[in-house]
C-alpha cells in the first residue's frame, strides 16, 4: 500500500508535499514543525517590527511540534511508539540542546527510536527546531 497523507488536524505545509507518505508498512513524515494547526502561529517565537526573530522558546517549540507529529502518525495510522528514526533540524544547537534533550527524554521514555540531531542555520518558516520521522504503520 502506498500513498499520500495529509490532514486538516495537522499545520498545513509550507510547500506542495503531503504531511506523511505511506510506503509499504512504513510512513515517512515530511518535516514538522511547531506551528499550531489552523493558523500560523508558532509557539515561543518573539518577533521585531521587520518580522526578525528576536527571541525562541525551545521548550514550547518542543511540546508543540512532538503534538504535531503524534497528531500526523495518528492520522495516517500510525502512533509514538511506532516511530523508528527522528532527525531533529535545530537553528540553535548551542544554546538549545540541552533543554531540547531533556524534553525528548521524556517523550522517549517507552519508545527509544534511532535519532540524529543536526544544526542549521534557518528552516523555512520562523521556528528553531522541525522534525523527520519514519515510522512502522500500526
Amino acid at each position: 500500500m502506498t500513498g499520500n497523507i495529509k490532514t486538516e488536524k495537522a499545520p498545513e505545509p509550507v510547500g506542495n508535499y503531503p504531511h506523511a507518505r505511506k510506503v509499504g508498512n512504513l510512513l515517512f513524515l515530511s518535516g514538522v514543525g511547531p506551528r499550531k494547526p489552523g493558523t500560523n502561529v508558532i509557539p515561543g517565537v518573539v518577533m521585531d517590527g521587520q518580522g526578525n526573530i528576536v527571541a525562541h522558546d525551545i521548550e514550547e517549540q518542543c511540546h508543540s511540534v512532538f503534538q504535531n507529529v503524534k497528531i500526523i502518525l495518528e492520522e495516517a495510522g500510525s502512533s509514538w511508539n511506532n516511530l523508528i528514526d527522528v532527525t531533529v533540524f535545530l537553528t540553535d544547537m548551542k544554546g538549545d540542546f540541552d533543554r531540547y534533550n531533556q524534553i525528548y527524554a521524556d517523550y522517549f521514555k517507552e519508545n527509544q527510536p534511532c535519532r540524529t540531531t543536526v544544526e542549521v542555520i534557518s528552516l523555512p518558516t520562523p521556528i528553531a527546531i522541525e522534525l523527520k520521522c519514519i515510522a512502522t504503520i500500526v
